[in-house]
């Protein structure tokens, strides 16, 4: 099915080490999924496009929920997992065509930023890959918290190695992807910093978190952030190192995995698809002039904005600096006002409205930002102010 086929496609590229916990992580997001003991999976199914990849997924979850086995490691497989979220059947309401959300996840191998290419085919496909998730508004760098705790009161020993791989193995990405060194207008321009097997650091909340990547690796982070500035057109729109969050993919025993007990898990779909949106639009109304950037962010958010407000704003639209007022008219009215609806009281009203009315996008939309909210109440999620 092809992008223009559902209502919105959203797409996360996750990096990290060797180890650190992306297989089990996207097993134990799909096998919930498949369960319905996902957050929202009462009012939707969680499918995996390719149904064999489905089947390893989910006989990777049902090896570590029945046989505390954890799976292989997937050495030097890059793969990307296509999943589409749709209205269960049989549900109230009326079907649309589009009634469907898709998230393509990018897994990145954390062998390549620890290791050289083994010759000329393996370097180009590298690139390959990576120009495969220059379509992800998201990242995800995976921080492991086995390896903090082995590494305890020298924290800095191993979160240093680990940025200077991801900031060394982008620099040499980089020539080969930008076409005359020209900068992307598309590009991940949200890059989060997820602690991965948070099970292991149960007294650490984000903030915590947080604080300890600052104070052992700030340098660092700037010096990545500088890196993938180089990158994009328009640097200002881009966010590094300022939204952080804390993932489990389940609570880890000798001889029993309780995947039940998870953290952050609930937060990969709210994160893929509503983060970027009132981001994106922030950052093109700054703009002073629009271009191709400001057209991409707002074209990005517009698919939400359709389905969070139907309202006309021409009038604040008509007060926009030109080259803004221009490129917002081209996405449609509605997307300032979405995006302040997206808050507080009127939040949940209008997640009241769409399930009373059965209107199944706009209610998993609302839902997915009342997901952050509670993922920022709980300390799970601290999402940038800027």
């Amino acid at each position: 099915m092809e992008q223009n086929k559902v209502a919105r496609e959203q797409q996360i590229a996750v990096f990290g080490e060797s180890g650190s916990g992306k297989t089990v992580l996207l097993s134990s997001f799909y096998g919930l999924g498949v369960e319905q003991l996902l957050s929202g999976t009462e009012q939707f199914d969680v499918l995996a496009v390719d149904n064999a990849q489905g089947r390893r997924l989910h006989q990777n979850y049902l090896g570590m929920k029945n046989s505390a086995l954890l799976p292989l490691q997937t050495r030097f497989l890059a793969t990307s997992y296509a999943f589409s979220i749709k209205r269960k059947p049989g549900m109230a309401g009326k079907t649309r065509k589009k009634d469907e959300l898709r998230l393509v996840w990018h897994d990145y191998p954390g062998d390549w930023f620890e290791q050289e290419p083994s010759g000329p085919e393996e370097a180009e496909h590298r690139i390959d890959t990576f120009r495969a998730l220059l379509g992800s508004d998201v990242a995800l760098v995976l921080v492991d918290g086995q390896k903090l705790l082995d590494n305890a009161g020298e924290e800095e020993r191993y979160l240093k190695l680990l940025l200077s791989n991801l900031s060394t193995q982008l620099l040499k990405l980089r020539d080969n992807l930008l076409h005359d060194g020209k900068p992307l207008v598309t590009f991940p321009r949200i890059w989060l910093m997820a602690l991965s097997k948070a099970d292991l650091l149960p007294d650490m909340d984000v903030i915590d978190f947080r604080d300890l990547l600052i104070e052992k690796v700030g340098a660092e982070l700037n010096k990545l952030q500088g890196v993938i500035a180089t990158f994009v057109e328009v640097p200002e729109a881009l966010s590094v190192g300022d939204d952080f969050v804390l993932l489990s993919s389940a609570h880890f025993q000798p001889e029993k995995i309780e995947l039940t007990k998870r953290v952050g898990l609930d937060l990969i779909l709210p994160v893929a698809a509503m983060l970027p949106f009132s981001r994106y639009v922030g950052w093109a109304l700054a703009m002073r002039q629009g271009g191709e950037v400001a057209k991409h962010l707002l074209d990005v958010a517009k698919p939400v904005a359709d389905f969070i407000n139907r309202g006309r704003l021409s009038d604040l639209i008509a007060r926009l600096p030109g080259p803004i007022s221009k490129v917002v008219a081209l996405v449609g009215p509605g997307l300032i006002q979405a995006v302040l609806d997206l808050a507080g009281a009127r939040l949940v009203e209008m997640h009241a409205e769409a399930k009373a009315n059965h209107d199944f996008l706009t209610e998993t939309l609302t839902g997915f930002q009342l997901q952050l909210d509670r993922g920022d109440g709980e300390k799970v999620l601290l999402r940038s102010r800027a």
